[in-house]
């Protein structure tokens, strides 16, 4: 396969990375993805467990971007030059951050987690081909030269760092939020563990136990691990990428690079969810804070 081969692989994916979750969008509104607190009730063999099945779906991303950076596809040298794999080279540290995101969601985060309810296999396979995707887009224009030479001299530009500072708040900002979420079911495992067996063996069938968080972003949003992360993605797009062109019709596509396309593609598809779980929480709450929006502090 030649180096134009390659190149033309990459811009038809990268451009269907981009469509695909946009007619996606407004299905999503009316149908919830099954895990989490929208996860089936009863026993079915397409439900898996769901810290086992999280792990496995969300280790495709890193692996797959380790080998695609690496390989450097889209080098004139395709397919045996990797990058320079130096601190000097602003990709270096971009790589090391998507590893170390994918790190605690796709190991840290589940171990973390007392417990998990169960997904669907549809969920599992969905968030696979996404990750198959997603990985390898982002490994190729990482370790691209169109991406070397918009990084040239990226650590004397107020921008990157900017990017970098809104990425490690936004990370930190996920973990805090997700680990209030944590301590919740910690608090009831603990209630639990004073209980006769059979009476938590009964609560149990019951499904996941949930609460009405509170603290930092909680006290604004019900989804701030969402906006978190939005924040993360965001600041890294800029740190790693010129923005999309809007200047003329067809350019968008044809500009927008992957670390942007990993944003859109998180916004999309965690909204319609946050809408769907922040009615959620005002059903099975009545007494849900009414000041609360669902996702963005202020505004959605």
């Amino acid at each position: 396969m030649t180096a134009k081969d390659l190149r033309n692989i990459y811009d038809v994916t990268r451009k269907w990375a981009f469509i695909l979750p946009t007619l996606a969008f407004p299905t999503t509104f009316v149908i919830d993805a099954p895990f989490g607190r929208f996860t089936p009730s009863g026993e079915s063999i397409f439900l898996l467990d769901g810290r086992r099945s999280w792990m496995v779906m969300e280790l495709v991303s890193p692996i797959t971007f380790v080998y695609t950076y690496l390989r450097s596809p889209l080098s004139p040298l395709s397919f045996g030059t990797p990058p320079p794999l130096s601190i000097h080279n602003p990709s270096t540290v971009l790589a090391i951050l998507f590893l170390i995101h994918y790190a605690n969601r796709a190991v840290f985060s589940p171990l973390r987690t007392p417990s998990r309810s169960k997904s669907h296999v549809i969920v599992v396979l969905s968030a696979i081909l996404f990750n198959s995707v997603n990985g390898p887009l982002l490994g190729a224009y990482l370790s691209s030269p169109e991406c070397h030479s918009y990084l040239a001299g990226a650590y004397r530009r107020p921008r990157f760092w900017l990017g970098i500072l809104m990425w490690a708040a936004g990370f930190i900002g996920n973990i805090v939020h997700d680990e209030i979420l944590l301590n919740i079911r910690r608090k009831k495992q603990a209630e639990d563990a004073k209980k006769a067996p059979e009476q938590t063996a009964k609560e149990k069938k019951k499904g996941e136990h949930y609460a009405i968080p509170h603290g930092l972003l909680y006290k604004y949003i019900s989804f701030p691990n969402y906006f978190c992360e939005w924040v993360e993605w965001l600041g890294f797009a800029l740190a790693a990428s010129p923005i999309p062109s809007f200047a003329s019709q067809g350019s968008f596509l044809a500009t927008i690079t992957p670390p942007f396309l990993f944003l859109v593609a998180e916004v999309l598809t965690m909204m319609p969810r946050a809408v769907r779980g922040h009615q959620w929480y005002r059903r099975k709450f009545p007494n849900y804070p009414k000041e609360r929006r669902i996702v963005v502090p202020f505004l959605v």
